[in-house]
């Protein structure tokens, strides 16, 4: 909505031009007239819009030609006014003022005109007849109103329609020469419609009606007005109503008929509602509303985003197999001015044997561009109109930002969700094939992939310790001496090598030493191509030698070529290290060697998963009564028996560290 509206009064000398502004303000008719008003401004709070008015006159014996020009180029709307009962000015509406104002104008942007016909109280005809043809050959005249300065006829209703000819133009919405809505007004409301249909049946019911009515107009609709608008829709339109609720057809009509009989304020209402501007495009401040990010902060989708998410895609999951075809796809879509996804995104998140999109891959992409480009992500909502489904603010109430990782990394523990894995290696290292592993596709399904549909991230959930999270693999071009701090921020680093190239591993040793050996983001060594006969590494140490002299875990051995889906197990282990960087883990490995991997196998051991079980069953499961609990004797027997345990425990844990 503008912020104020400009009305400038042209026409020829004495047609009362000034009489009409003065008659306004004082409301009475003016014993004398001055040459020209003065710029008189009507408070919001008067006005019927809630719109400060500022109205301007015009004098052709005080004013230039120039100043006339530089007024016509400030004005929102402009009234030719005339005298009904002087041919003449009637004349020079067609033959002067219209085409003087079109040489001052934009074309792209025509200012609304209003067609005045003064002094009507000096005769008893109305110059309509005259008027119409008029009005039928130039779009741009709104109306034409006939009124009288000296009798204060339609005077208040004049700077109405003036006022409503700016805030509602009639121009963007109907064309006069179709009698119809003009195609921009047609897609805002059809996407509107598709937006309001939250079962996607493309019917409206009654619930759906009424959250509509209730979103634009504050106020629900009664059960009989309800009806009576169905019945007039199915008067005059035979597919307007189906099963009882308005079909997209319907509801254009509706519109329709409200601009034709001069309520197009209600078509305006609806359209701003839903974030569109005076030229029938989404507002700018609609698609992208302010959000605050500081520096080392990561934006997230908050639980109230996600469950819009997850109504949408239910929406168009027509067919209930937890995956979206490219036609649903599409449809999702169709409320988007275009196709905001391309063919990488299938090989960026999870997707069926057909090769369409999960549901757990749609959440990701939905992550991943918020994590990427929140300002994508904004726009994305403001399409889907998240702001209005949900009854938020704005799609801003959609987002969580993260607090700073540094704060994080003191308290040593974090909130986020979503972690950043940044995967280096060398050229034909396996880099690619690690990424689309992560989303289960093997090595033979690799080799399907079009190269121009190639992606340079993966994302998917992983769970730890229980907790699911989202992993965003991106994959950095190999040439250490140019990496930008996109390609250093994260928040875990993956050097990746293919173990039968003796020339492989160099490359991750440069890159850790030149960016990462100081840095306190945890590193991964990953020995890629395991199913490969492995080869001694040109380099001066071994890869597991280079590991423990940076105190880094062991490499991981990692294959894609394999016959089901690759493990994943080395995509949780890094989610682990990204979510607990404080946390030095000693071991990573299944070697069944090491005392990490010893210790394990004992505590996993059915030897002590059936004395923890019998322990169990007496101390725990056994009744105690209220005495035994006030027994100063039986909790010297559970402290012992606790004691005991322990040392017997650590005992073990030192034996078979001095074996090792």
């Amino acid at each position: 909505m503008r912020k104020d509206v400009r009305i400038l009064l042209v026409g020829e000398p004495k047609v009362g031009k000034t009489s009409l502004i003065m008659s306004l303000v004082s409301e009475e008719f003016p014993n004398v007239v001055p040459y020209r008003a003065e710029e008189i401004t009507i408070p919001a709070d008067v006005t019927p819009e809630r719109v400060p008015t500022h109205i301007v006159d015009y004098s052709e014996a005080e004013q230039t030609d120039e100043q006339l020009f530089q007024e016509i180029s400030k004005a929102n709307v402009i009234c030719i006014v005339y005298s009904v009962n002087n041919k003449k000015s009637i004349e020079k509406v067609t033959s002067h003022w219209i085409p003087l104002i079109t040489e001052n104008t934009d074309k792209d942007s025509r200012v609304p005109l209003i067609l005045v016909g003064n002094k009507s109280d000096l005769v008893e005809h109305s110059s309509m007849e005259t008027i119409l043809p008029i009005m039928n050959q130039y779009s741009e005249i709104e109306t034409c109103v006939e009124c009288s300065a000296k009798n204060l006829k339609n005077i208040s209703e004049l700077f109405y329609y003036a006022q409503k000819a700016v805030l509602h133009p009639t121009g963007p919405l109907y064309c006069p020469e179709k009698k119809d809505m003009k195609s921009h007004c047609v897609n805002a409301l059809t996407r509107i419609f598709k937006v309001s249909d939250l079962d996607n049946d493309g019917i409206l019911n009654d619930n759906e009606l009424n959250f509509f009515q209730r979103t634009c107009f504050n106020t629900p609709l009664e059960p009989q007005a309800l009806e009576d608008v169905k019945n007039v829709v199915r008067k005059n339109l035979i597919d307007g109503v189906s099963n009882n609720g308005l079909t997209l057809k319907g509801f254009l009509f509706l519109h329709t008929l409200f601009i034709q009989r001069g309520r197009h304020e209600t078509t305006w209402t609806v359209l701003r509602r839903f974030g569109y501007d005076d030229d029938l495009e989404l507002n700018q401040d609609y698609l992208f509303p302010p959000l605050k990010i500081p520096p080392d902060c990561t934006t997230e989708l908050n639980h109230n985003a996600y469950l819009f998410l997850q109504s949408v895609f239910d929406k168009h999951d027509k067919d209930r197999d937890c995956a979206l075809s490219p036609e649903e796809l599409k449809d999702l879509f169709d409320v988007f001015p275009y196709m905001p996804w391309g063919p990488d995104v299938n090989n960026t998140v999870c997707t069926n044997d057909q090769g369409w999109i999960t549901y757990q891959g749609y959440l990701s992409q939905w992550t991943l561009t918020t994590y990427l480009d929140v300002q994508r992500c904004l726009e994305y909502l403001g399409y889907l109109g998240y702001s209005i489904i949900a009854e938020q603010e704005s799609q801003a109430a959609g987002i969580t930002v993260t607090r700073d990782k540094k704060i994080d990394l003191q308290k040593k523990q974090t909130q986020r969700g979503v972690f950043r894995c940044n995967v280096f290696g060398d050229i034909g290292s396996g880099k690619s094939g690690f990424l689309q592993a992560f989303l289960g596709k093997n090595l033979t399904h690799q080799k399907t992939i079009n190269e121009e549909h190639r992606s340079y991230y993966a994302i998917s959930t992983t769970y730890v310790y229980g907790q699911e999270k989202y992993l965003l693999l991106h994959e950095v071009f190999p040439d250490y001496d140019y990496l930008s701090d996109a390609d250093l921020a994260c928040d875990i680093v993956c050097l990746v090598y293919d173990v039968s190239n003796p020339y492989s591993f160099e490359y991750c040793a440069k890159v850790f030493k030149q960016y990462f050996m100081d840095s306190k983001v945890p590193c991964m060594m990953i020995a890629a191509k395991s199913d490969l006969p492995e080869v001694k590494q040109s380099y001066g140490c071994s890869p597991l030698e280079f590991c423990r002299r940076h105190k880094m875990p062991p490499p991981q051995s990692f294959t894609c070529n394999t016959a089901a889906a690759p493990s994943r197990d080395i995509y949780t282990k890094l989610t682990t290290m990204a979510m607990y960087p404080h946390a030095r883990l000693r071991c990573m490995c299944t070697c069944n060697r090491c005392t990490f991997c010893l210790c394990q196998n004992f505590l996993n051991s059915e030897l002590l998963q059936t004395v923890r079980a019998k322990l169990y069953a007496v101390v725990l499961r056994r009744h105690v009564s209220q005495a035994d609990l006030k027994s100063s004797t039986f909790w010297l027997r559970a402290s012992v028996g606790a004691t005991v345990f322990v040392v017997l425990g650590f005992a073990m844990y030192r034996a078979l560290l001095k074996t090792r």
